[in-house]
């Protein structure tokens, strides 16, 4: 099997936190690909301050790090296995907001920290609340 095709796999009755989960994906993958396109979105959009050094790299590299994310997310819902899910809820309730919410108290991309920090653990009860209705025998 290539590549691609081993990609292109997913299972035909994929509950709907998978679903969620790779739609997640999508939008952890579109704004990784923004910080990489475009660095300067944290002041355009999130009204972070302006760069005095090489702060444009950094922001690329954190774009990086999210669409990475964001295709590891995306892959994993289409595989449709609950575990990842599941993996995918405790990391954004506990390691997202103990990491960002600090970095941006110590005045790092406040705007862009918190709004993450924000987003990213209401996502993941989304993706919990669907979970348990999975579970409980709900539809999904």
């Amino acid at each position: 099997m290539s590549l691609i095709a081993a990609l292109r796999e997913a299972p035909a009755n994929r509950s709907t936190a998978s679903k969620y989960t790779a739609l997640n994906g999508l939008l952890y993958l579109a704004s990784g690909g923004l910080l990489i396109a475009w660095p300067g979105a944290v002041q355009a959009v999130l009204r972070d301050a302006p760069f005095h050094g090489h702060e444009a790299a950094l922001v690329r590299v954190l774009g990086m790090a999210l669409a990475v994310i964001g295709w590891l997310y995306f892959f994993g819902g289409r595989s449709g296995g609950r575990q990842v899910v599941a993996a995918s809820v405790l990391d954004r309730l506990i390691l997202v907001p103990l990491v960002l919410v600090p970095t941006a108290l110590a005045g790092v991309f406040p705007h862009t920290m918190i709004a993450f920090a924000i987003l990213d653990p209401a996502l993941a009860l989304g993706a919990w609340w669907l979970l348990a209705r999975e579970m409980r025998g709900g539809a999904g």
